[in-house]
């Protein structure tokens, strides 16, 4: 397999702790080849103590520019382009790499690997897609954030490939699509989900009609559709309503000496909820739709969280992600 390309340098962490999620990544799969792409003195020295076993896999690409969170798509483009994130994307389209990871500018990540990769024939807009834990497995999300706004037809083909994705790389036999909205009853939404329900309702695909919010987690559908502005906010709320209830936990089982000896009782039970529900399992988003593989990190990610993106980005290569939905799309007619 060739190269993981890895932007160490953007997102709201330090650069260190993708290195470290790079370098855990690395231990953790012995076929896994990476290039990191950033500071070459910072990278080096955080290779420098490493076995010579893990450090022959690891090469080093300089980048002298890094995109800011607050930048915008446009400038980071035309004025980025030396940036850690734009010579990882780079890597993918010269052959050199075989996916790109990176906890960067959402906004900047979808524009520059739209701009330098391009879509496959019949995409309009590439979509993150992502796995949310459910409760019978996980089910796939899309889009997460790559496009605020979305026409029907987008919509259609968001919900086209992310069946290709649960089927030909989760082994979902027929995936069972719902189209997010405020109600299940035919009436409700506005006229984007009303159009793309009637694009999806004839399109062959397993619609199964509209979904609630409540329906992501239920395990009755396997793939949610949606815009990326209302992905994003019900991802970012998922983690938030995650995060309150893990602190609400900690809390009240620290309110009495009583309350302490049921906490050291139920210890192994949460510890196994909190990490079967941990959204660090789950970091690293595909953005479908794309002639190569880009795997959007969360931009607060630690190495652990980073390091489970670098292996969303090698199972889609081994999966054959980009030929799968390639092949998908032209036999089937999916998205044309």
């Amino acid at each position: 397999m060739l190269p993981i390309a890895i932007d160490v340098m953007s997102g709201d962490s330090e650069p260190r702790e993708y290195l470290a999620g790079a370098l855990r990544a690395l231990a953790d799969d012995p076929q896994l080849h990476a290039l990191l792409i950033g500071e070459p003195e910072l990278i080096g020295a955080a290779l420098a103590p490493l076995p010579a076993a893990v450090r022959e896999r690891a090469g080093v690409v300089p980048a002298t520019q890094v995109v800011a969170m607050d930048e915008k798509p446009r400038e980071a483009i035309r004025r980025k382009k030396d940036s850690s994130m734009r010579v990882a994307i780079e890597q993918v389209h010269a052959g050199r790499a075989a996916a790109c990871v990176s906890a960067g500018n959402t906004g900047a990540l979808t524009a520059i690997a739209h701009f330098v990769l391009k879509t496959l024939p019949g995409v309009e807009r590439a979509a993150i897609i992502s796995a949310i834990p459910s409760a019978h497995g996980h089910t796939h999300m899309l889009d997460l954030g790559a496009n605020t706004k979305a026409t029907p037809e987008q919509l259609r083909q968001f919900a086209a490939m992310g069946a290709i994705v649960a089927r030909d790389v989760y082994g979902v036999p027929s995936p069972r699509i719902g189209l997010l909205n405020i109600g299940e009853e035919d009436m409700k939404g506005h006229e984007v989900v009303q159009g793309a329900h009637a694009l999806l309702g004839a399109s062959g695909l397993n619609y199964v009609g509209f979904v609630e919010g409540d329906d992501i987690f239920s395990g009755d559908v396997d793939v949610v559709v949606t815009d990326g502005f209302t992905g994003n906010v019900a991802l970012k709320t998922m983690e938030g309503v995650a995060g309150l209830i893990a602190d609400r936990l900690r809390r009240e089982f620290q309110m009495t000496v009583l309350d302490r000896l049921a906490g050291l009782v139920a210890r192994p039970v949460l510890r196994r909820a909190a990490a079967s529900l941990d959204p660090r399992r789950y970091n690293g988003a595909c953005m479908v739709g794309l002639s190569g593989i880009v795997v959007k990190s969360h931009g607060r990610a630690d190495g652990v969280a980073f390091a489970r993106a670098i292996g969303t980005a090698a199972l889609a290569v081994r999966r054959g992600l980009i030929s799968h939905i390639a092949q998908a799309l032209q036999t089937e007619g999916a998205v044309n």
